[in-house]
């Protein structure tokens, strides 16, 4: 039998938050009602730009008690794992296209006490994540190209959502889309199938962020 899935819920995206008034950032949507904080992490390789490391991560845990999740966007994941567990980071979550290590890495993570995620790219074919699914406890859909916020969303990339429900009704992992949520394609996300709902520009690119998440979440109530 199918149960109801929990409202979705909305994660504010520090990728566009003023860096130069991180605690403020980040007290506003907590107050507003945030639970989790997304962490997009790259490394001029993996992606074209270049955003925090391990030490920002720790800044970022000494301000806030929410649950981190860290998406490594970095093409040698291994090397980086346990400094950002110790960092700080509840959740940590790897690309499907670095399928060579993977594997290792999902079980590192979850060695180090975190949660272990895998992430798939517009263009990777939900296929390659299906090995995985067994191991993982957050499953993420990007609808953009990572490395840059503020982007359209790429909508054909919401069937792979749709598809990986019938995989979480067996594993039980959290579902979760990143790229082009705002005010429009929300709703559509969730539809989809969405657990949770990455969110950066149209949050912290507005002026007044905590309104923007309790606006953003009224939406999917």
């Amino acid at each position: 039998m199918n149960h109801k899935k929990p409202v979705p819920e909305v994660v504010p995206s520090l990728l566009s938050a003023d860096f130069t008034r991180l605690k403020d950032s980040i007290r506003i949507v907590e107050d507003a009602g945030a639970k989790r904080l997304h962490l997009d992490i790259m490394d001029g390789h993996f992606v074209p730009n270049i955003t925090i490391g391990p030490f920002i991560v720790e800044a970022i845990r000494r301000i806030t008690d929410l649950h981190l999740e860290t998406h490594l966007m970095i093409e040698k994941p291994d090397r980086f794992i346990k400094r950002f567990i110790e960092a700080g980071s509840d959740t940590v979550i790897v690309h499907v296209e670095l399928e060579r290590t993977l594997h290792d890495d999902l079980r590192a993570i979850k060695d180090l006490g975190a949660k272990a995620g895998v992430v798939l790219n517009p263009e990777t074919n939900f296929e390659k994540a299906e090995p995985y699914l067994e191991e993982i406890d957050h499953l993420l859909v990007m609808t953009v190209n990572p490395g840059f916020g503020g982007q359209q969303m790429i909508f054909d990339n919401l069937e792979k959502v749709r598809r990986a429900q019938i995989w979480q009704e067996r594993y039980g992992f959290l579902i979760e889309v990143d790229g082009g949520i705002n005010q429009e394609t929300i709703t559509l996300a969730a539809a989809a199938g969405a657990d949770l709902l990455v969110a950066g520009y149209s949050i912290f690119g507005t002026g007044r962020p905590g309104h923007a998440f309790r606006s953003l979440t009224w939406q999917v109530k």
